[in-house]
């Protein structure tokens, strides 16, 4: 089978672009890994970065002239994200995008109808789409195990410096729309559209930030009240990443969603009770690891959908709509 002839465009330091590129790199029985762009100027500083240093650099007009190109990585910032995937989507290239693309959902849903009028993958780098543990649980809920879903609660949550957190003023929501949009895509995954959204990001003004690094935003349906909260304060908050789904059969935990060991990434404590008699006691022993790297089955994923080997269960209409519930819990207007 011929390789995926791949380039990545951006190297932004607050997304995961170097382990993009890495992965990439890594896997290079899927990936030929054609070079890397990087058109804006206050990353351009990253190219000297060892993971680059010996890598072709393109401009993005180059690239874009490329014949042979199959597919892009767009790892630039959130603002410009839509624009640059736009100009390889017009060229009929794949597109995988760091999540959630640009805060312009006129233009993030162009994108999305540019791709699908041609057929073409539009992958977004939602890591917990991947997650061993989370992908167990939607097995058991598709099984019928824990009912129907009455509540998901979702935390996400980090320990970051103020000028990371200053970075945070440049969208709507903050750090609901950087980090909140994973903990949006489980809940939106396992309950679709709630009737009622509550915004409740804040400016924590530690360190005199300005910034909203506080989100929480309350999702309401039929049946229950949902959540999601993600902070930058918080110490040790990755260690206390949590999803937790509640149905009227049982109750699914993952805590923390994961923990990085030298073995990779390792999801921790998937917890399922199927029987609501027993107490918390008859279930201490259901708690499981599981080592996996979440950027090898990420671009995987993206390599399986280039090569049509199966069909993406978040299709182009999920992605849009998904994309209008983030502005929203971020207090935006998505029209």
């Amino acid at each position: 089978m011929e390789k995926i002839r791949i380039a990545q465009v951006g190297t932004n330091g607050m997304t995961h672009a170097i382990q993009t590129f890495q992965s990439i790199r890594k896997q290079s029985d899927v990936f030929d890994l054609v070079g890397i762009a990087e058109p804006i100027a206050e990353w351009k500083k990253n190219l000297t970065a060892p993971a680059y240093r010996d890598v072709p650099q393109y401009t993005v007009d180059a690239l874009l002239q490329m014949d042979d190109l199959d597919a892009v990585a767009i790892e630039t910032n959130e603002e410009h994200m839509t624009e640059y995937a736009q100009m390889f989507a017009e060229k009929g290239i794949a597109v995988h995008m760091d999540k959630p693309g640009s805060p312009d959902h006129t233009a993030f849903t162009k994108l999305a109808r540019t791709l699908q009028s041609q057929h073409l993958p539009f992958h977004l780098g939602y890591m917990y789409r991947f997650n061993p543990m989370i992908l167990r649980a939607y097995d058991v809920i598709a099984a019928g195990q824990l009912g129907d879903i009455l509540s998901v609660e979702a935390h996400m949550s980090c320990l970051h410096n103020a000028g990371n957190r200053r970075w945070l003023g440049r969208f709507p929501g903050g750090m609901m729309f950087y980090l909140g949009c994973h903990l949006v895509d489980l809940v939106y995954r396992l309950q679709g559209m709630p009737e009622e959204v509550l915004p409740m990001n804040t400016v924590s003004g530690v360190d005199s930030v300005e910034a909203e690094d506080c989100g929480f935003a309350v999702l309401r349906y039929k049946k229950g009240v949902s959540f999601v909260k993600t902070t930058a304060v918080e110490i040790n908050g990755f260690a206390r990443r949590q999803l937790v789904i509640s149905g009227t059969k049982g109750t699914v935990e993952i805590k923390p969603l994961e923990m990085v060991s030298g073995a990779g990434l390792q999801t921790l404590g998937c917890y399922t009770t199927l029987d609501m008699a027993k107490s918390w006691a008859d279930h201490s022993d259901k708690w499981e690891t599981e080592v996996y790297d979440r950027y090898d089955a990420m671009m995987l994923d993206f390599a399986r959908l280039v090569r049509k080997e199966y069909e993406n269960p978040y299709d182009y209409d999920y992605e849009i709509r998904l994309h209008e519930l983030l502005l929203r819990c971020c207090g935006a207007d998505p029209v």
